[in-house]
């Protein structure tokens, strides 16, 4: 996949959720308001939280985007991670202000009947989240794009919050009135949840942590089946926004010229980027394979 067709695809799933969000988030707060529904009020003010989030997500896509430079010889790809980190700290302090509101409203007891638009917009929010959750866990899951990811969690955990919405609005329509807050209650801890996740994944990435093992291992074996590579002897990969940044270390003939081993190397390279579009670059060590050796590291 072409670079500027995966970042096409990016900003798609991006801009379709950030103006359904504008739309989901006038239709709660309306609905909320005057449906007389805290639950609903509480998820409009959520999907607000959500607007600036996806926004912060279509800066970092734009930044991200960047080729490299003489400052960044590693591209800008790790803002995507730090735009994921930020947006886990805004849902959870909005899990937060809703958890705070609920609490007051159990405490003092004033409680409203909510009218049937409050139910409605719940309904019709459930609907609509798990769509977009699903359309861009699809696409970011095929980019390997930690922002996307970040915002599909956003949205799956709009639809499972919408879920306790409905159930306590529900019940408080039909007169139960105290559900109403104690499903914006419950949405708070599903909220934290999600929050906990995203913000793990994302500080897992700014820290270099090490991509699937699947992924590893595919490249592995694909390196290892060119012709003139005696052995893998060591592969490294981190995140970097969309991408993956590759290192790998090669055994070959120590008889090879230097010419033929950067043939093989480049052969090497042709072939992951070939099979892996989320690669986006490949640094190759060569070492004899007639003996042991230490690799030098200080870290």
């Amino acid at each position: 996949m072409q670079r500027v067709e995966r970042f096409n695809k990016a900003d798609r799933v991006i801009k379709i959720g950030f103006w359904i969000n504008a739309l989901l988030m006038i239709m709660k707060l309306a609905a909320g308001h005057f449906g007389h529904s805290e639950a609903v009020f509480a998820d409009g003010v959520e999907s607000a939280c959500d607007f600036i989030a996806i926004g912060m997500t279509l800066v970092a896509l734009k930044v991200g985007r960047k080729p490299y430079d003489r400052d960044h010889p590693y591209g800008h790809g790790k803002v995507e991670s730090l735009c994921a980190n930020l947006v886990s700290i805004i849902i959870g302090a909005t899990g937060v202000w809703i958890l705070y509101g609920a609490a007051n409203t159990v405490i003092n007891g004033s409680y409203e009947v909510p009218a049937f638009i409050a139910v409605f917009a719940a309904a019709a929010t459930i609907v609509i989240k798990e769509s977009l959750y699903r359309y861009s866990v699809r696409v970011g899951g095929a980019l390997g794009s930690p922002a996307l990811l970040a915002i599909a969690k956003d949205h799956r955990k709009d639809a499972i919050t919408s879920v306790a919405t409905l159930i306590g609005v529900g019940f408080a329509y039909f007169g139960v009135r105290v559900m109403d807050p104690l499903a914006a209650g419950l949405t708070s801890f599903f909220i934290f949840h999600i929050g906990y996740h995203t913000f793990r994944s994302s500080a897992h990435e700014l820290m270099d942590g090490v991509p699937e093992q699947e992924v590893i291992d595919a490249i592995a074996a694909l390196a290892g089946m060119v012709a003139g590579v005696d052995r893998v002897h060591e592969l490294r990969a981190r995140h970097s926004g969309q991408f993956l940044i590759v290192d790998l270390k090669l055994d070959m003939a120590p008889d090879m010229t230097v010419k033929r081993s950067h043939e093989i190397a480049t052969e090497v390279k042709l072939r992951i980027f070939e099979q892996f579009p989320n690669v986006g670059d490949v640094m190759i060590h060569i070492n004899p394979s007639d003996e042991p050796h230490e690799d030098l590291i200080r870290l």
